[in-house]
């Protein structure tokens, strides 16, 4: 076989050093595979018979700090896959009492020992170099089921997934990474044995996950799809399947379920972040529990602020980091709102901004345009959206958060010789909707001057005015939006 020109040369280099030192040497797993599929590898491995402190014997800056018999060769590239090169010892493994790691590693005598110990037989191919000719040893068939594009275990389906769990998933991801199937009888053993997931943990079932989602194309909701129809979603995000059969009213044609998947399927195929996949995903997850009524009438009020809940119960139970699951979290609360020609005001907008904040604005066009095409509709982004897009570029350098404000806290409590406290807090808050009513009065001194009218008030006074003002917050979406919710039913 002729892809010796595949082959980044630092592989290449640690294949031919181990071989003159008198070792066997391959390059195996994911990249093999991806080479014979016609995909980039994101990293290589290579197994030999040397032992590790050979292997550190023939390459002196080496790493070996791991019980797993690997060696990590640095090779100085500037190639992030090849920048250091996994060496391992063949290996056979005993039981898994954890489900997850072997109770011992044991070193091999061959290379058919090695690939016998992996998960699938896409991964259980092995590249080696032999009178000059590249050529692969592939016992278990992998590259026909490459031709197949199958993921099948290796050897017992069941004896693969109770050596590690984590298994299950790791086929799913397979599957929706490279667009293949998984075969028959690997599906049913996952399907026996989905309860095994649970003694997964959480950061390793949310790594999976997340390759799930970032899939391409049609690889992400598929991916979802087939967690729930092997018994596994239950044990990732059970919330979801609430969705399942739940029919919604006359603006929608498909279930909850399938509009999360359909709004899903539009973020990966337009290539969105994770943080806009997830949103949408997940930005009708409080749909369920909102629903009242059944038929072309139903409602889901507040389901964005209940989704909102979920959304966060859920990311923090998956270990995601603070910072992700805050702007999921802040998206799915945010996705529902409403603008219409001519009765939406650019104070409103401005407020709009000071409410969901400006860096979020262009993810949250992006939810609305999955929740649109989820929906059914044929456009993501109709007359309106467009025209909000030009009202917010029109507005968005007007002052719209106490951040624009001319004056702040220190310059406050300075000219009115006061310390810090909730009345410093009241007068910002009175000011600042004062100017998205009105930019014009962003003005320093102006500001200066109306804070100190603002302290002659008492504190009742002044706090039944800063309430008002945190009310007209809420313009943009408890107004309008209120009556759209109404006419919508949502």
């Amino acid at each position: 076989m002729d892809i010796g020109n595949k082959i980044p040369n630092e592989v290449k280099s640690v294949l031919e050093s181990l071989r003159k030192a008198g070792f066997k040497a391959y390059a195996v797993g994911g990249a093999v595979r991806d080479i014979l599929i016609g995909r980039e590898p994101k990293d290589w491995d290579v197994t030999t018979n040397a032992k590790p402190e050979d292997i550190q014997k023939v390459f002196p800056d080496s790493m070996y700090e791991n019980q797993f018999g690997t060696v990590g060769v640095k090779t100085r590239s500037d190639s992030e896959a090849v920048k250091i090169i996994e060496v391992t010892t063949f290996r056979k493994e005993g039981g898994y009492s954890d489900f997850r790691h072997p109770d011992e590693i044991k070193f091999a005598d061959s290379i058919e020992d090695d690939l016998s110990r992996r998960d699938f037989t896409v991964n259980a191919i092995a590249l080696f170099l032999e009178d000059g000719e590249w050529k692969i040893t592939d016992p278990f068939k992998g590259s026909g089921d490459i031709e197949k594009k199958l993921i099948k275990t290796v050897g017992d389906p069941e004896a693969r997934f109770k050596e590690d769990a984590l298994r299950l998933m790791r086929a799913v991801r397979f599957a929706a990474e490279l667009g293949f199937n998984i075969d028959s009888e690997t599906f049913s053993a996952i399907s026996e044995n989905a309860d095994l997931l649970s003694k997964i943990a959480m950061e390793r079932i949310r790594d999976e996950l997340v390759r799930i989602i970032m899939s391409d194309d049609c690889g992400p909701a598929w991916g979802i799809s087939c967690l729930e129809a092997l018994g596994l979603l239950r044990h990732i995000i059970p919330e979801l399947r609430d969705g399942i059969g739940v029919s919604q009213n006359k603006h929608h044609i498909y279930t909850v379920w399938e509009h999360n998947l359909r709004a899903l399927d539009y973020a990966a195929k337009n290539n969105y972040s994770l943080e806009v996949r997830l949103a949408s995903l997940l930005h009708d997850v409080g749909k369920p529990k909102s629903k009242f009524g059944e038929g072309p009438d139903a409602t889901f009020y507040n389901h964005e602020v209940i989704g909102a809940r979920m959304t966060a119960k859920i990311m923090k139970r998956l270990k995601f980091s603070n910072k992700v699951i805050d702007k999921v979290v802040h998206l799915v609360r945010h996705h529902l709102f409403y603008y219409n020609v001519g009765e939406v005001t650019e104070a409103g907008v401005r407020r709009f901004i000071n409410r969901v904040g400006e860096e979020y604005i262009d993810d949250l066009f992006k939810i609305r345009e999955a929740d649109r095409i989820g929906s059914g509709v044929p456009k993501a982004v109709p007359y309106k959206t467009r025209h909000l897009r030009f009202m917010i570029d029109k507005v968005k350098k007007d002052p719209v958060g106490p951040g624009m404000l001319k004056v702040d806290g220190s310059a406050l409590m300075k000219e009115l010789s006061i310390d810090p406290g909730p009345r410093i807090g009241m007068i910002l808050s009175i000011l600042l909707e004062e100017v998205l009513d009105n930019p014009e009065k962003n003005i320093k001194e102006n500001l200066l001057a109306r804070a100190k009218d603002l302290n002659k008030l008492t504190d009742k006074e002044l706090s039944g005015m800063a309430k008002k003002a945190k009310e007209r917050k809420l313009e943009f979406e408890e107004g309008l939006e209120k009556e759209m919710k109404k006419r919508h039913k949502v």
